[in-house]
């Protein structure tokens, strides 16, 4: 490679494509699945080359007043926290935040339940017993550690966001076709009895 397409990318280029890919998410010229694998795509990208090959097959972005094609409706908010609305996804809506109280609460509530045992039990002996909660909180919150640590800089929330989206696209899908069944289907109460 040479030229542009071997230099190296920068995170503002990198989040320039992921904007473009959340407006054909937008648009409709990508569905959730691809436009998931494009975004990776594009935040591991290294060379401008990698960032391009993501965009090769969208049209350039017209301003509304000069574009041919039909005028694109506004969705209503909630896909991705506002990611259709231009905002990045970790940035938007607490999806960092969100991730982190599902990883460290549970956590977090044994902890309380094991050190009010071990204080109970200290009150009623009254005798400050070993602190054994330790051995419960210690390697637990390690692994915790560790886990944060590898899954905010693997990008783990806005994976988790993205997925949990495609979840509750999948659930409107089905509730929508339900619906258009029992639409189609004729109503018991519409049909006429047989005289008796």
């Amino acid at each position: 490679m040479n030229g542009r397409d071997g230099m190296r990318a920068a995170d503002s280029d990198r989040e320039a494509v992921a904007d473009r890919l959340r407006v054909a998410l937008g648009e409709g010229r990508l569905d959730l699945h691809e436009y998931d694998e494009r975004l990776q795509r594009a935040y591991a990208a290294r060379t401008y080359a990698e960032l391009d090959a993501l965009l090769t097959d969208l049209p350039p972005v017209a301003p509304p007043e000069h574009s041919t094609l039909a005028p694109v409706t506004a969705p209503a908010a909630g896909p991705l926290d506002g990611a259709v609305a231009g905002r990045p996804v970790a940035a938007a809506g607490g999806v960092t935040a969100r991730w982190l109280a599902e990883v460290w609460l549970p956590y977090l509530k044994v902890i309380a339940i094991v050190v009010t045992i071990w204080a109970v039990t200290s009150l009623l002996s009254r005798d400050l017993l070993y602190f054994w909660p330790a051995w419960v909180a210690g390697p637990w919150g390690a692994v915790l550690v560790v886990r944060t640590v590898t899954g905010l800089a693997g990008g783990e929330p806005r994976r988790q966001a993205i997925e949990r989206q495609r979840r509750r696209e999948r659930k409107r899908a089905k509730r929508e076709r339900r619906r258009e069944l029992r639409a189609g289907e004729p109503d018991e109460r519409d049909e006429p009895r047989p005289a008796g």
